[in-house]
C-alpha cells in the first residue's frame, strides 16, 4: 500500500511539473500543503522529492528550498518523465527531438542487427511483424507489436549499450508510434516498411537495412509532420501511463487553491 501512495504521489507532483502547474524555477507548496491536497504522509512527500530530485526535475537546498529546473535537467530517458510528458500533452520540441534520436540510434542498430541476429533473435522480430499484420487485417493492439519490433532490432544488435537503450527508447518511442498510427491507413502503409527492414536483416544485408529504416523513420516523420500542419492541439497519449489513484481527502479542492495561490506567490 506505501508503494502504490508513493508512485501515485509521484505521478500526481511530476505530471504538475510537465505539465507548467509548477513553473520553471518556482518553489513547490511546502510539506504540510502537499500532504493535505494529496491526503498522504510526510514520508510519502519526501520520498516522491527524492525521486523527482533523482529524475532532474527539482533541486533541493537549505537556501533555495525546493525549485523545478529547467528542462534541460531532466532525464528524458526515464520512463516516468516520459509518460507524464505524453499524458500532459505532447509538444512539437519533443517530437523533433525524439525523431532526431531515432535518425541517430536506429540506423547503427540495424546495421549490427544485419550482422549479428541469430535466429531465435530473427524469430522474435518476425513474430512481432506477424503481430503487426494481424492487428492490421483483423484489428489488435498495432502499437505494442510496433514496440516488439523495434526492440528486437535493438536486442538483435548484441551491443549491451543498445540493448540498455531500447529499454529507455521504448516509452520514448510508444509516443511517436501512437501519433502515427493516428494518421489514416498510417499502419497499413507502414507495414511493407516494416517488412523491408526484416527482410534485409534475415539477407544479412547491413546496408540495405539501414536505407529501410531510414525510409520507415522519415515515414514516421512525415505522419508526425502531418499532425503538425494541421494545427490541432497535439494529442495526449493516453496509453503510456496508467491513471492515478491519488487518495484526496474531501477537503482537496480547498487546499488545490492554496496550493495553486503559493505556486503564484513563489513564480
Amino acid at each position: 500500500m506505501t508503494n502504490n501512495f508513493h508512485k501515485n504521489t509521484l505521478d500526481l507532483l511530476g505530471q504538475a511539473i510537465l505539465s507548467g502547474r509548477y513553473a520553471v524555477g518556482a518553489s513547490l507548496p511546502p510539506e504540510p500543503l502537499l500532504c493535505d491536497e494529496l491526503g498522504v504522509s510526510r514520508t510519502v512527500v519526501r520520498e516522491a522529492i527524492k525521486s523527482l530530485v533523482a529524475k532532474g526535475l527539482i533541486s533541493t537546498g537549505p537556501k533555495v528550498g525546493t525549485r523545478v529546473m529547467p528542462d534541460a535537467h531532466w532525464n528524458w530517458f526515464d520512463p516516468d518523465v516520459v509518460a507524464w510528458q505524453a499524458r500532459c500533452g505532447l509538444t512539437p520540441e519533443f517530437l523533433k527531438d525524439l525523431q532526431e534520436l531515432r535518425r541517430v540510434v536506429e540506423p547503427a542498430a540495424v546495421r549490427l542487427a544485419a550482422e549479428r541476429a541469430t535466429p531465435e533473435d530473427i524469430a522474435h522480430i518476425e513474430a512481432a511483424y506477424a503481430g503487426m499484420k494481424q492487428a492490421v487485417e483483423e484489428g489488435g493492439d498495432y502499437v505494442t507489436h510496433d514496440l516488439r519490433f523495434h526492440e528486437g532490432l535493438l536486442q538483435a544488435s548484441h551491443n549491451r549499450m543498445l540493448v540498455q537503450m531500447s529499454k529507455a527508447l521504448n516509452a520514448l518511442l510508444r509516443t511517436s508510434f501512437e501519433i502515427s498510427t493516428r494518421i489514416q491507413d498510417g499502419t497499413k502503409a507502414s507495414l511493407p516498411l516494416h517488412r523491408a527492414v526484416l527482410n534485409a536483416v534475415i539477407a544479412r544485408n547491413p546496408a540495405k537495412a539501414e536505407r529501410a529504416v531510414m525510409v520507415l523513420i522519415e515515414g514516421a516523420r512525415q505522419d508526425i509532420e502531418q499532425v503538425l500542419a494541421s494545427r490541432r492541439k497535439l494529442p495526449v497519449v493516453s496509453g503510456v501511463a496508467t491513471p492515478i489513484q491519488s487518495k484526496i481527502r474531501p477537503q482537496q479542492e480547498a487546499a488545490k487553491k492554496a496550493v495553486k495561490k503559493s505556486v503564484r506567490t513563489a513564480a
